[in-house]
């Protein structure tokens, strides 16, 4: 069994950067200049941001369908960058941290979770896709709780 992991699509985005401080202030989000590495994941590329590289701080919807699971949480995000989409392929910010990987079903129902070192990510993957009920997996930073990425079957 193979499986897809996708960063977010950058063009939801591109308007966030037109924003200048008070704009995104307003909308609850924050500019920030990365002054250490790793530090600030970007989701839309799952890279972490260079030292000096802007980043915005925006909070993000990532399971929006009706569920008690319903949730969003700050995410990091940069300009110019292409969404992270590849075939069993674990990117190098995953790989180096803590994570939590939530495995839903169609009704967008939690069916198992598991805390995990990111070297170990695939076989989480493999594990929760045993799971016949599993659709689709959430991988989370396990500390902070931030959103990280989406993996699916392909």
């Amino acid at each position: 069994m193979t499986f897809r992991i996708s960063g977010l699509p950058a063009e939801s985005f591109e308007h966030w950067f037109a924003l200048d401080d008070a704009a995104l202030a307003r909308a609850g989000a924050l500019r920030r200049i990365a002054d250490s590495h790793p530090g600030y994941p970007c989701r839309i590329s799952l890279t972490d941001a260079a030292i000096g590289d802007e980043v915005l701080l925006i909070n993000f919807e990532h399971l929006p369908q009706h569920s008690p699971y319903r949730t969003s949480h700050a995410i990091y995000i940069r300009r110019g960058e292409s969404q992270y989409d590849a075939i069993d392929d674990v990117p190098a910010m995953l790989r180096s941290r803590l994570l939590s990987v939530r495995a839903f079903d169609d009704a967008a129902m939690m069916v198992s979770a598991d805390v995990v070192d990111g070297r170990e990510l695939e076989r989480a993957i493999h594990a929760m896709f045993g799971d016949q009920r599993t659709r689709y997996l959430h991988i989370h930073f396990a500390k902070p709780g931030c959103y990280a990425a989406r993996v699916d079957r392909n």
